[in-house]
């Protein structure tokens, strides 16, 4: 397997959507320049390609309706813009006030998503570029014009592009979210390793389902709005459709296993059977590998017999253990434990030899429909005039980062022009591509942005100096702009690094190109990242404690209705599936959110990092909780009970919603003193636990329990 895996990572990657977004953008972007430069119109051929680069910023993964839509209007503005700026630039006042005005309408896109603030970036990208480039009024028509014909070309080229394999996309998002859902398990499987970093391995997997449900959530959206799909109307969509459902039911399985794993090693070290669990655990995630592989690949993977007698031999070792236990050497609640853990990794199994089987019937007519109500899981975004003028508050963290933006665009502006650099857009253009919402993001991007030029810069500067052949160079120029525009979603630094040779040396085709461009490029990334990181710190900053009490309010009551839903499994006999995954979904949402916030807290100095030991246990206990909680719904649907009611349980689950909404409201209030709120006790209920699949009351005992250490904690946090 290690041996097959650096190739396997080249082919994934050759074949996923970064890669052919790269592919896509730097032909969109090359040929235009490449077939008017056969007749001597070099310029046209360049002002063609600024058309269809701008446009091509928008052009990111999603639902082609969007993209196109996102695009045409894209089109219409940077026409606009291209004639606006050209009639304004020679005057520095009036440039300048469009450059005001433009920069703090367009930032406040973002309140309409992410693609709608790439719009506006386009917009702002198509001015700087514009804003040195002096003509009479007749060119800047033609100019204009130009730009109109190249982003018409690149949204064609898209649009055909797309209608030739419609469901390329679709496979390869549903394959990237498949391997982050691998890389989850082998993080979990280093739980059953001997003298493990709890807390690295908690803290990573948590990152790691920020990623899951970020890939899983653009997957649901291609899927969900994808018109071929939805009407189920081929083999291909309905097959996508069930390896998606099958997928985040299985992750919910990987979710459920959580265990206090210190006690297990405390308890099996010496029997040598936790690393078997690590190597099962191990072998699935290969094999989801292998799906994700095949996906994107269009074969068919085979069940690995490796796996399959890996997992065999594992209930072996646990039924033996077992049954040699006779001097009580291992406590039961330990062995039930390992059994219940065998349990869900044989039903994980069981889900993933289900996915492969839909391989088998991929073309046939007769594969099954999901049953999955589509139009719920959409979220739909309002692109309406008045969120726009319900924003325009102080206390908007758009309207401050807009104006933020505003501020920082100016102050550049002014600096470039007193500069007097050849190319003192790279300021602007610096400015405009750092700038972020919040600090930690402007910081991070800024990082990124310096490392990728200065190292870019020197490779650059190598090639143009040592290489002559403009063959060669043109080769050279080829691969930086496939890498540029592939990194530039996956990896920024990479990105820059292949971006700032690709400038030198198309700088030196135009015959501009010298050691003083390199190093003109370094001073103005340097200048506009000081002022864009300066700015966020100082002027109308945003800084994440602002939005912590929303999130932590919105994992709460996403955590309480998860846990209705999955409480109506064992108390009533109507239950709604959907209803089911609505709350699951919702729970997956506010998890990302809150660790991402969490994780972005830390970038931010060390005064603005409120309450961060009790928010990083609040995260804890929030995932732990969600953990029990699918273990539960898990215990319902796997096992079969003794237990013929459980009504015995309603007084603890009700408990369990009284504490859950206390935190709720001492969060709202800023209550400072705890109330005496007891624990409903476990021995009460009546019912004994005799076996592995009798652990219900336990489990519905464990969710009370962390339901009233978050209570506890919501009465520290004051926000």
């Amino acid at each position: 397997m290690q041996i097959r895996q650096p190739i396997r990572n080249i082919q994934d990657f050759l074949l996923s959507t970064y890669f052919a977004d790269g592919l896509r953008i730097t032909i969109g972007v090359l040929l235009p320049s490449l077939i008017l430069a056969q007749f001597g119109m070099l310029k046209y051929g360049m002002t063609l390609s600024l058309g269809a680069l701008c446009v091509s910023v928008v052009d990111s993964p999603g639902p082609m309706v969007h993209r196109r839509n996102a695009m045409l209007i894209t089109t219409a503005l940077i026409f606009t813009f291209s004639i606006l700026t050209g009639l304004t630039n020679k005057s520095h006042y009036f440039i300048g006030f469009l450059l005001a005005i433009s920069s703090f309408v367009f930032s406040m896109f973002y309140i309409y998503g992410i693609r709608a603030a790439s719009v506006g970036t386009a917009v702002l990208l198509i001015m700087v570029l514009s804003i040195d480039d002096i003509r009479p009024w007749q060119e800047v028509l033609l100019h204009a014009v130009m730009v109109l014909a190249g982003s018409l070309w690149y949204t064609g080229l898209s649009y055909f592009v797309y209608r030739l394999r419609p469901f390329r996309l679709v496979q390869q998002s549903l394959s990237d979210s498949i391997i982050e859902v691998a890389e989850f398990l082998r993080e979990k499987a280093k739980f059953y390793h001997q003298n493990n970093n709890y807390d690295k391995t908690y803290s990573d997997l948590l990152q790691l389902q920020v990623s899951v449900h970020e890939k899983q959530d653009a997957v649901r959206e291609l899927l969900f709005r994808t018109r071929e799909i939805v009407r189920d109307s081929t083999p291909e969509g309905r097959f996508l459709l069930l390896v998606f459902v099958d997928m985040v039911d299985l992750f919910e399985q990987v979710m459920s296993t959580y265990y206090n794993y210190q006690q297990l090693h405390d308890q099996f070290d010496k029997a040598g059977i936790l690393s078997d669990y690590e190597m099962a655990i191990k072998r699935i995630s290969y094999a989801l590998d292998d799906i994700a592989f095949a996906l994107k690949s269009g074969g068919t993977p085979v069940v690995s017999k490796r796996l399959l007698i890996e997992i065999e031999r594992l209930k072996i070792k646990i039924n033996n253990l077992e049954k040699n236990n006779q001097n009580q050497e291992y406590n039961t609640l330990g062995i039930i434990a390992l059994k219940n853990i065998e349990v869900n990794i044989e039903n994980i199994l069981a889900r993933v030899k289900t996915i492969f089987s839909y391989f088998k019937v991929r073309n046939s007519k007769d594969i099954r429909q999901a049953e999955v109500d589509t139009e719920k899981f959409i979220t739909r975004q309002k692109f309406d005039f008045k969120l726009f003028t319900e924003n325009l508050t102080y206390s908007s963290s758009t309207f401050r980062h807009s104006l933020r933006v505003t501020v920082v665009m100016l102050l550049g502006f002014v600096v470039s022009q007193l500069l007097n650099f050849s190319h003192s857009y790279w300021i602007l253009l610096t400015i405009l591509v750092i700038s972020k919402p919040g600090f930690s993001l402007t910081k991070e991007r800024n990082y990124q942005r310096l490392i990728g030029t200065t190292i870019g810069a020197f490779i650059g500067m190598g090639v143009v100096t040592y290489i002559d052949d403009k063959n060669t160079l043109f080769v050279i120029l080829l691969i930086c702009m496939i890498g540029c525009y592939s990194f530039q979603r996956k990896n920024y630094v990479v990105s820059v690094l292949f971006m700032t040779p690709y400038i030198l040396i198309l700088f030196d085709f135009l015959g501009m190109g010298s050691i003083a461009l390199a190093r003109e490029r370094i001073y103005d990334t340097f200048i506009g990242s000081g002022i864009a990181l300066l700015a966020s710190y100082s002027l109308f900053p945003t800084w994440e404690h602002e939005k912590l009490k929303e999130a932590m309010l919105d994992i709460l009551k996403a955590n309480k209705a998860y846990y209705e839903q999955v409480i109506k499994l064992y108390f009533e006999k109507n239950y709604n599936r959907t209803e089911y995954k609505l709350a699951r979904k919702e729970v997956y949402v506010s998890t990302a959110n809150l660790a991402s916030l969490f994780q972005r807290m830390f970038s931010e100095p060390k005064s603005k990092q409120l309450f961060i030991k009790e928010v990083h246990q609040f995260t804890a206990l929030s995932h732990l909780l969600s953990s029990y909680v699918a273990t539960l719904s898990l215990y319902n649907k796997e096992h079969e009970f003794i237990f013929e009611s459980f009504d015995a349980l309603k007084p603890i689950a009700n408990n369990t919603n009284y504490l859950l909404d206390t935190a709720i409201e001492n969060l709202v209030q800023g209550t400072s003193t705890i109330d005496n709120v007891p624990l409903i006790r476990l021995n009460d209920t009546g019912l004994a636990i005799k076996k592995g699949e009798d652990l219900v009351p336990e489990q519905f005992d464990l969710i009370q329990k962390v339901a009233y250490d978050i209570y506890k904690l919501s009465v520290k946090i004051k926000l």
